[in-house]
Formats: structure tokens, C-alpha cells, sequence
């Protein structure tokens, strides 16, 4: 998993570097689809879905604006100022990563940078809630906590989670965003779990698009969306979808099982 964990930062960082004036999602696509066949991995998402309705026709999910999860690249050309999210999976010897980023095409109006910083510091937050023994509502609680703690007020998606990730890309337990007091399941050293908050600048309600993938806010505001693949060791938490595996960020709690 830390091997497809390296592939899915190192496609999500090329793809990212292309976003740009005039540069279409489709074209964004064809890098990570690139990055895949160099490194000898196939895609989590390309073909999913398939066994109950429309397969997801690409590598990427490349999301624009008020579009906020699980857009399909294509001819859209991107515009300054655009905010795009970039959700990218790969499998290694039948293992999976999964991450996310949101970047901004040329300059950034303040307030999407500071969507941007919130979803990512939320993830972050939620990373540094797993623990041996611990509930996976405690990851849920850290995100929502945090959220909830900003000097501005955003929607947390409720509809779309985070997920256990290993040998499938989505597998038990969903990872909520927003937290509820309830019985959640426990965390042990071995488990794995995508952590994805997903943040708008208006509401958290959702429509999706007759493509029966594309998630769009039901207000049209802009949304962000950061993601990592994160395991629990027994030492500690170990990120497998960024290069450091989350050293910088973690401080005291950072776990690896290897260089």
C-alpha cells in the first residue's frame, strides 16, 4: 500500500503542476494515466462502478468549481481563478492508495484559499485522531471539531465519506465527516482508512448530474476536497499517500513500518 501510496502522490503532484489557463481536465487525465503506466500500476477508478450502473470512464476524478467530488475529465478548459479538485487512486500488486488535492488555476481569490487550507488542516486533523483502541468516530469528531471551530462557516458533505481502504479501494468502516454521538467501530494497528473531508463555502446539501457520477453543490458554491490514504501502526500513523508519510504534520505520532 505504501508503494501505491508513492504513485498517488507523486500523479497527484503532475497533475496539479499542469493545472493552468486553457489546460483541459481531459488533458490532466492523460498525466495520471501516464504516471500509472510508468510505475506499473493500474487505476482504482477507471472502470469503477461498472457491476451496478455507468463505469467511471477515467483515472482521475477532476472536479471544477461548484462541481465538488467525482467529476468526469473531458474537453472542459480550465479559466483563471477556477478552484479543481483532483481525486486519484492506484493499485500495486492488488493493493490500493487514494488521495485527493484542490489547487486553484492562477491567482486565488482569499477566500477559496482559505477553503482550501481549511479542508486540508480538517484531513490533518482527522489523521492525528487515529489511535489503537480508539472509534472511528474520534477521526469524525476531529474534523468536525475543527470545522466547526473556524471563524467561517462551511458545509462538511455528509452524503460522501471516508471509507477503509486496503485491498479494495472502498471497504468498511465509512469515515464521516461530521460527527454524531453513536457507536462506531474500534481502530486497531493494521487498519487503514481514507480520510476525505469535503468542504463548501455555502451549504453541505448536494445534487448529482445526469452523468450518474458528478457531485455538485445544490447552492452553487465552490467547494475543496483533501484526501490520504492513512495507516494505523503500531507505532503511531503512518500517511502512505505523501512522500514524508505524513512526518511534517504528525510530529510525536508518526508510526512507519519503513523507509
Amino acid at each position: 500500500m505504501r508503494r501505491a501510496g508513492l504513485v498517488v502522490a507523486e500523479g497527484l503532484e503532475a497533475m496539479c503542476d499542469a493545472v493552468a489557463v486553457g489546460v483541459t481536465t481531459g488533458e490532466i487525465d492523460r498525466i495520471g494515466r501516464s504516471v500509472l503506466e510508468r510505475r506499473g500500476a493500474t487505476s482504482s477508478f477507471l472502470g469503477y462502478g461498472g457491476e451496478w450502473g455507468t463505469p467511471f470512464p477515467a483515472v482521475a476524478c477532476i472536479s471544477v468549481n461548484e462541481e465538488l467530488v467525482h467529476g468526469i475529465p473531458g474537453d472542459r478548459v480550465l479559466h483563471d481563478g477556477d478552484l479543481v479538485s483532483i481525486d486519484f487512486g492506484a493499485i500495486i500488486e492488488g493493493w490500493h492508495g487514494d488521495a485527493a488535492r484542490t489547487v486553484v488555476v492562477g491567482e486565488a481569490d482569499p477566500a477559496d484559499a482559505a477553503l482550501i487550507e481549511a479542508t486540508r488542516a480538517a484531513m490533518w486533523a482527522g489523521a492525528r485522531a487515529m489511535r489503537d483502541g480508539g472509534r472511528v468516530g474520534d477521526v469524525s469528531k476531529a474534523i468536525d471539531g475543527y470545522v466547526k471551530r473556524l471563524p467561517v462557516s462551511y458545509g462538511t458533505l455528509r452524503e460522501y465519506t471516508g471509507h477503509g481502504i486496503g485491498s479494495e479501494m472502498h471497504m468498511s468502516p465509512d469515515v464521516p465527516n461530521w460527527y454524531r454521538p453513536r457507536p462506531t467501530p474500534r481502530l486497531r494497528a493494521g487498519m487503514a482508512l481514507a480520510i476525505e473531508p469535503m468542504l463548501t463555502r455555502g451549504t453541505h446539501h448536494t445534487l448529482e448530474l445526469d452523468d450518474d457520477w458528478t457531485v455538485v453543490s445544490r447552492d452553487g458554491s465552490r467547494g475543496a476536497h483533501w484526501e490520504n490514504t492513512v495507516a494505523l501502526t503500531g507505532d503511531g500513523v503512518w500517511v502512505l499517500t505523501e512522500p514524508d508519510g505524513g512526518a511534517t504534520e504528525l510530529g510525536d505520532l508518526f508510526g512507519p513500518l519503513a523507509d
